[in-house]
């Protein structure tokens, strides 16, 4: 209980708590939920920033089968039914494979903040938070999304790679009892 309190201290958005504290209530003893429990009903105001992306057939494989209406302004364009590989292309391919493949190995959520979700949307900065669900209660077979966007304002002399993830944020598991700095 208190890994998932220390996580849920990490979230800064009140919709990623919000989220969250849906997910660990539907979860019940369990480690994660299932799709079926999960009524995306209970969070409307939080539709819209919501995405399901189905990976039963594994990460090569994975697809948006749900994106929300917000999620066609934060990635440039409509995800649902598109691959993972299509959605996160060029440099931010391997931030979100390796996102993806730690939450699908570990069956743990995960959230960041990311500048440039995707390509050619270096303006956008991301406030992520992802979701195992399982049928089995076992096997990460779909992960709950939600994003919620904001600008971001470079300076004359960013360049347009520098600093694509912020260096306080890691999708890499916090240990327990570690101290989580803030820049």
């Amino acid at each position: 209980m208190s890994s998932a309190c220390a996580f849920r201290a990490q979230l800064v958005v009140q919709g990623q708590r919000e989220l969250y504290d849906y997910w660990r209530q539907t979860a019940g003893e369990r480690v994660m939920p299932s799709r079926p429990d999960f009524d995306p009903l209970k969070v409307p105001r939080l539709l819209p920033h919501i995405g399901l992306i189905d990976v039963r057939d594994g990460l090569d494989q994975g697809s948006f089968t749900l994106a929300g209406t917000c999620l066609r302004d934060i990635y440039g364009a409509e995800i649902t039914g598109r691959r993972l590989s299509d959605v996160f292309c060029g440099d931010c391919a391997t931030y979100w494979r390796r996102v993806y493949a730690r939450i699908a190995t570990a069956a743990s959520p995960g959230t960041g903040v990311v500048r440039g979700p995707s390509r050619g949307r270096d303006h956008v900065v991301l406030f992520w938070l992802r979701l195992p669900l399982s049928d089995d209660g076992r096997h990460v077979d779909r992960i709950l999304c939600l994003d919620i966007a904001g600008p971001f304002e470079t300076s004359e002399g960013d360049s347009p790679c520098a600093s694509r993830c912020y260096p306080r944020v890691s999708p890499e598991p916090v240990p327990l009892g570690a101290r989580v700095a803030v820049a």
